[in-house]
C-alpha cells in the first residue's frame, strides 16, 4: 500500500512536530504509512546530540530543540521539507536502508533537473558541487587539504527519528531560499560548511515544482518491498 500524501503548506514547525510525535504514539498495526510535505517560517532546530555552540547567533529565529538525530540546522520558506512516517517492520527494510532510500529520493529528485546530487561518507545529506553542479564525475580519492565538503555545497538536510520501528522527522531541499541565516549557525555542527539552495547553483525552478518531484520519488522510493 503506497503512503498517504498530505501537503500541509506553510505550517509551523513546533505543531508539526507535535503532531508528528502524536502520529507515531498512536500508530497501530493496520495504520496507513503517510508522507508530510510542507514549508516552515524561519527556525533553527537542534537535533538529540545538538551542542550550544554550534548555534552561534540566531538573533530572531526561534531556536527549537528536538528528539531527531543530528546537529542544529535551519528550515525556511523556499524550501521543501518532507516528513515521512513509515512503519519500517511493515515496510521490510532496517534504518540504514531507509536512510539510503531518503538520500535516494533528494539524488533523483535533482536529477530530474539536471542536478547531480551526492553523499559524504559519514555526513549525512546531500551536496552538489560548486564549480560544476551538472557533472556526473563521482567524487574520488581524497578531498583536497583533507576537507570532505572542500569544493561542495549542502542543499538538502536530513534528521530522521524511529520510535517503535516508525519513523518521523525527516528531509529538506533547498529549492529558493534567504540562506543568511546559515550563517548564524554551523550547519549540521560544521563550522565553514556551506549551503546552497537549486536558485545559488542556477536552477529556476518553483518550490511547488520541486515539491511534487521529491513526493513521487519518496512514494517510489518508500513503498514496501513487494
Amino acid at each position: 500500500m503506497s503512503a498517504v500524501l498530505r501537503d500541509l503548506g506553510r505550517a509551523d514547525y513546533s505543531a508539526t512536530y507535535a503532531a508528528m510525535r502524536a502520529f507515531t504514539e498512536g500508530r497501530e498495526p493496520n495504520t496507513p504509512d503517510e508522507i508530510w510535505l510542507c514549508e516552515h517560517p524561519p527556525v533553527f532546530t537542534q537535533g538529540l546530540a545538538g551542542r550550544a555552540e554550534h548555534v552561534l547567533h540566531p538573533g530572531d529565529i526561534p531556536v527549537v530543540a528536538t528528539n531527531r538525530g543530528g546537529q542544529v540546522t535551519y528550515h525556511g520558506p523556499g524550501q521543501v521539507v518532507a516528513y515521512p512516517l513509515i512503519d519500517l517492520r511493515r515496510a521490510g527494510y532496517f534504518v540504514k536502508e531507509y536512510v539510503h532510500r531518503l538520500e535516494e529520493a533528494v539524488i533523483r529528485t535533482l536529477g530530474t533537473f539536471g542536478v547531480t546530487g551526492y553523499r559524504v561518507a559519514g555526513a549525512p545529506g546531500i551536496y552538489v558541487r560548486l564549480d560544476d553542479p551538472h557533472a556526473h564525475a563521482a567524487l574520488a580519492g581524497p578531498r583536497p587539504g583533507g576537507d570532505p565538503f572542500a569544493g561542495l555545497g549542502k542543499i538538502g538536510a536530513l534528521g530522521i527519528k524511529v520510535h517503535r520501528h516508525c519513523t518521523y522527522h525527516g528531509v529538506a531541499l533547498n529549492v529558493a531560499m534567504d540562506l543568511s541565516p546559515y550563517s548564524r549557525i554551523n550547519p549540521c555542527g560544521y563550522a565553514g560548511l556551506r549551503t546552497v539552495d537549486l536558485a545559488t547553483i542556477g536552477v529556476t525552478v518553483s518550490v511547488s515544482e520541486v515539491r511534487a518531484e521529491l513526493a513521487q520519488q519518496l512514494l517510489r522510493l518508500l513503498s514496501p518491498r513487494p
